[in-house]
């Protein structure tokens, strides 16, 4: 597995790292814990040394998950965990009210001890602010943090899905490591500023959902059904009228992957990491046979006539849908 680092920080990861959440959180019920902790074990073995939870997965479950698995083999793995949200209010509330927030920098704190006993380590290699806190000022949220590394508690701050001027003024008070977005084929937006602010300030950048949600895969499509407890459920972009506008996309990448003797996911993947060298995508899955899949788009090596012919055809594509409800789309981009 070839490395990266994540802009300025000197933070060195495997190219792709391990989404985590669906092991215990949002894609159906909560798969095997012995299963998942041989898998994620086994990605070690198999290179990857970059792995992303939350406390809000579960919530708490994934991260006593990761820690039980990964604690082992501390010395070999970068382990990114998140704080901001209200863990007393169950986050599957996000169908109803939505989620509620709260970076308060005591409740930050307060985090981070939690995390470092669920995760069973002493200190967090990547702390990210899961969303903006519109009622702290983002200088109070990188200042708590700041003093979480000088007490030698956390390596490296993150923010995850805030905007370019969020970034700026928290990158003044503390150096932001990296900002973790949505950043696939089927959802651009970080290319209209975003990209180019975090090059300009030597920030990396860790997509989720670079395969859309396990859509740019190609295997699914309009036929296919979700567990009731699969958050897709509630998802514009995946109703069944969405995922049939949307095959186009997928076919495109079907195409291309043919001339590469790959797969759709890993020509999703390969297409990602062409972008810069300073982007590490974060791909989640629960089963060996894909984690394999994925890792193979390191190897699959995509020319700049490549990606203009890819960049040329998908700008003539438009997505169908909206990715999350209103009420969590307005938590994005602040």
């Amino acid at each position: 597995m070839q490395k990266r680092v994540l802009g300025k920080s000197g933070l060195e990861v495997s190219a792709l790292g391990l989404g985590c959440m669906g092991m215990s959180f949002s894609y159906g019920p909560p798969k095997d814990r012995k299963e998942m902790i041989g898998l994620l074990r086994t990605a070690v073995e198999r290179g990857i040394t970059f792995f992303d939870t939350a406390e809000v997965y579960g919530p708490f479950t994934n991260e006593e998950l990761v820690g039980e698995a990964l604690s082992p083999l501390r010395d070999q793995v970068v382990i990114a965990t998140k704080f901001g949200f209200d863990t007393t209010v169950d986050p599957r509330a996000m169908k109803g009210v939505g989620p509620v927030l709260n970076s308060r920098p005591t409740h930050i704190k307060e985090v981070a001890e939690a995390s470092l006993k669920r995760l069973n380590i002493d200190v967090i290699d990547l702390f990210y602010q899961h969303r903006v806190d519109p009622d702290v000022p983002i200088e109070d949220v990188a200042g708590a943090v700041k003093e979480l590394i000088q007490e030698g508690k956390v390596r490296h701050f993150g923010l995850s899905e805030a905007g370019v001027q969020t970034i700026r003024r928290a990158h003044a008070v503390q150096p932001v490591a990296t900002v973790q977005n949505e950043y696939s084929l089927w959802f651009r937006r970080p290319e209209e500023g975003l990209l180019q602010a975090l090059e300009e300030l030597g920030i990396g950048m860790v997509p989720y959902s670079p395969l859309g949600k396990g859509f740019l895969t190609g295997k699914i499509d309009e036929t296919t059904t979700f567990d009731s407890t699969d958050f897709r459920t509630s998802l514009p972009r995946f109703t069944t009228e969405a995922r049939k506008a949307n095959q186009t996309l997928v076919e495109l990448l079907g195409a291309i992957a043919v001339e590469k003797n790959g797969t759709p996911a890993q020509i999703a993947l390969a297409w990602l990491l062409a972008q810069k060298p300073w982007i590490v995508p974060i791909p989640g899955t629960t089963k060996l046979d894909r984690l394999d899949e994925n890792n193979g788009a390191v190897a699959i090596e995509l020319t700049p006539d490549d990606l203009k012919k890819i960049g040329a055809a998908a700008s003539q594509i438009t997505v169908q849908g909206e990715r999350y409800p209103e009420k969590l789309e307005l938590m994005t981009g602040r």
